[in-house]
């Protein structure tokens, strides 16, 4: 890989510290950083995860660059253990490479770049993934490829939660029919019961043990 697909690792290194692009510091350790990435990844992948116009929050009570997570709100940073001193050394590691190959197995793995967003104005957006995704549209563009030629492949793991999902809607609906209905609406309330006397108390659902201490 050559020397512009590391400048799509080491582009966005000023979202590290919270700083403007302009205000960012070109080098760290020697390597230039902070650089405008080659036929225009950079913007193509940003245009897939917020809208191009800045400047309004979308979460007024977030303004820093720390991510949120989508399940709880909070932000991500600290809950692996993150410090000052292991995300200097880690955001380190993913900038000062030699071999883009290496860079990606690094960004890849790394719970440190997952912790900041792309963006202050969009807090759920994640400095990892949208670092990632330049650098694959920059390898496909100097393939040749537009980026009106690129699709989203489906892998294995995919298919497997698919299948998941239909035997357990299949199972679901031999269930209906052991309880007397012919389609998954007909379930009613009586028709649950638990083996478990605490969830019985919590939720009202009848009681399917022995005895009242189970």
């Amino acid at each position: 890989m050559s020397e512009s697909m590391l400048i799509a690792y080491r582009h966005d290194a000023h979202k590290f510290t919270g700083q403007s692009h302009d205000d960012a510091p070109v080098m760290v350790d020697g390597i230039v950083v902070n650089q405008s990435v080659p036929r225009g990844a950079d913007d193509d992948a940003a245009a897939l995860s917020r809208p191009r116009q800045t400047g309004t929050q979308t979460v007024a009570t977030h303004c820093d660059h720390h991510r949120l997570s989508l399940l709880t709100g909070e932000t991500v940073f600290g809950s692996r253990g993150h410090s000052s001193a292991t995300v200097e050394c880690d955001v380190r590691d993913l900038l000062v490479v030699e071999s883009a190959e290496t860079a990606h197995k690094r960004w890849l793995a790394s719970d440190v770049a997952a912790a900041f967003n792309e963006s202050v104005y969009h807090p759920y957006t994640s400095l990892k993934y949208h670092t990632l995704l330049v650098a694959a549209l920059l390898d496909n563009y100097r393939a040749g490829h537009g980026f009106a030629d690129l699709r989203l492949v489906v892998d294995s793991a995919a298919d497997g939660l698919q299948n998941f999902f239909e035997a357990t809607v299949e199972l679901m609906k031999v269930m209906a029919r052991a309880c007397g209905h012919d389609s998954l609406a007909g379930f009613e309330r009586r028709d649950l019961t638990t083996w478990k006397k605490d969830i019985a108390d919590l939720t009202g659902v009848e009681y399917a043990g022995i005895g009242k201490d189970g």
